[in-house]
């Protein structure tokens, strides 16, 4: 009899281990290559260039090595990775086993003949102890969970270089092209005048009327007034760079620069698609999450079967504390409990289902960060194409109104060409210019959101690595996907 429960015991134990579903990646459709990609796909990508390769101007590095420093959204992250790491151990001490000592000094009253009452004084000391068996990986697979989460938040926070990054990247960007938009202003306003003041001389002279006066004045207003504009989107592009930094708002030194300070490079790889699933960490965050929705249909399975746990308890007690722990006072007691959960075992089966579409609703979050990533570098591709284009075509079209506004002025100051006409071509001038250096912001900012969107941008500057203690950055690994059967 004992040889068959042990046989019955022992199958059981070999048979728990498979209760519930293990973690296996979720079919994915990968496209062969990007839409949009000139080049044959390759294993070489823009995104394994750290961004201090990428971005070769010194002051955008100096910028981008504060911010991955100081910025208060990856000092939250870090929070919430030494959270998760906390809750990791909470479950791993589940595993074992619970101790609980306690001392007490109680005191009781019993009613007596003639209404009288005894006072009994009891001392106990007691540890208690008890383990559970974890014989359906219940707790095991709440710690795999908890393990699961502490990666998801480990890429949570290389999600948030990621954007930081770009984000930094992008405000240095817009910085120069208003910079590049205030230069042109000044330029203009200054030819301006001096078309005012050949304009009132001329009126003066009689060859020119009070109406080209009046024009040559409103010109050089709505200029003024676009310095003033540009002026103050300045001070806002700086203010949103500061606090990227991690600092109150205020200006942000620069040295002299022009739209060839950060030269673009002239081929930009997109590499494998198959290469984006692993390299961008917000799909690697999903797919953790996934791995911990998994992990907790398991667990919500396992809930379904009895507990057993061992238990046990060693201590004194007397009448007197003073004799607690002398003479004949020990006690002791142990027992095995095996506890089916019976009047809530529908809430229990309700449990499972809600964990199993969790568990389909990470599946599909998931599928979908993967599609959406391909979206974006496909969206990225072609901005990158096709403001290169446009800032090579617009480069051409400032070329010629440069010539034809010297021209003009030429002609105007010896009485061939009217008023109207300077007027034109210095609107038109001035308007392509600040075109063109909007242009050159597009194709630089393009560049930043190809390399965001191929997952390119959140490792850890090398002399920094050296300086913090940090690793040059690697994808958090897991051995979660090859969880086996134990």
């Amino acid at each position: 009899m004992r040889a068959n429960t042990a046989i019955v015991f022992g199958a059981v134990v070999l048979t728990a281990c498979s209760v519930g579903p293990e973690y296996k990646r979720p079919a994915l459709e990968v496209p062969d290559n990007y839409r949009f990609q000139q080049e044959a796909p390759a294993a070489q990508s823009v995104a394994d260039l750290g961004w201090w390769e990428l971005y070769q101007d010194k002051q955008l590095q100096q910028l981008l090595q504060a911010a991955l420093e100081h910025n208060r959204d990856i000092k939250i992250a870090a929070a919430r990775i030494g959270e998760a790491r906390a809750l990791v151990g909470v479950s791993r001490m589940s595993q074992l086993p619970q101790v609980d000592v306690s001392v007490g000094d109680t005191r009781q009253r019993n009613l007596q003949q003639a209404q009288r009452y005894s006072t009994y004084e009891i001392a106990t000391g007691v540890i208690q102890a008890s383990f559970e068996i974890d014989l359906w990986h219940r707790l095991a697979s709440l710690n795999e969970a908890a393990q699961a989460n502490l990666l998801a938040t480990e890429y949570a926070r290389e999600a948030v270089k990621v954007a930081l990054v770009s984000d930094v990247a992008t405000a240095y960007f817009n910085l120069l092209a208003l910079d590049q938009q205030l230069r042109v202003t000044l330029r203009t306003i200054g030819n301006s005048e001096q078309f005012l003041s050949l304009t009132q001389a001329r009126f003066r002279q009689g060859t020119a009327s009070s109406l080209d006066v009046n024009r040559a004045e409103a010109s050089l207003a709505a200029v003024r007034a676009n310095q003033s504009d540009i002026a103050r989107q300045i001070a806002q592009t700086e203010n949103q760079l500061q606090i990227l930094l991690g600092n109150n708002p205020d200006a942000v030194t620069r040295g002299k620069q022009d739209e060839q300070s950060m030269p673009v490079p002239p081929e930009v790889p997109a590499g494998l698609p198959s290469s984006l699933i692993e390299r961008r960490p917000d799909l690697r965050q999903a797919e953790a999450g996934l791995m911990a929705a998994t992990a907790n249909v398991r667990a919500a399975k396992a809930a379904l079967f009895p507990t057993i746990s061992l238990t046990g308890s060693y201590g004194s007690q007397s009448l007197a504390l003073s004799s607690l722990f002398s003479g004949p006072t020990k006690v002791w007691s142990y027992g095995l409990n095996v506890l089916q959960m019976i009047i809530n075992s529908e809430r229990n089966r309700d449990q499972v289902e809600a964990s199993r579409m969790r568990a389909e609703q990470a599946v599909l979050q998931y599928q979908s960060a993967v599609a959406q990533a391909f979206r974006e570098v496909s969206d990225a591709l072609v901005a990158w194409q096709r403001y290169g284009e446009f800032r090579a075509l617009q480069e051409q079209q400032v070329k010629a109104l440069q010539e034809a506004n010297s021209h003009v002025l030429r002609r105007y100051e010896v009485g061939y060409s009217s008023y109207f006409e300077v007027i034109d071509a210095s609107n038109s001038l001035y308007a392509a210019e600040l075109q063109q250096a909007q242009a050159n912001r597009n194709s630089l900012v393009a560049l930043v959101q190809l390399y965001k969107a191929l997952g390119g941008g959140w490792a850890n500057k090398p002399e920094a690595n050296k300086n913090t203690g940090m690793q040059q950055a690697e994808p958090p690994q897991t051995n979660l996907s090859q969880r086996g059967n134990n």
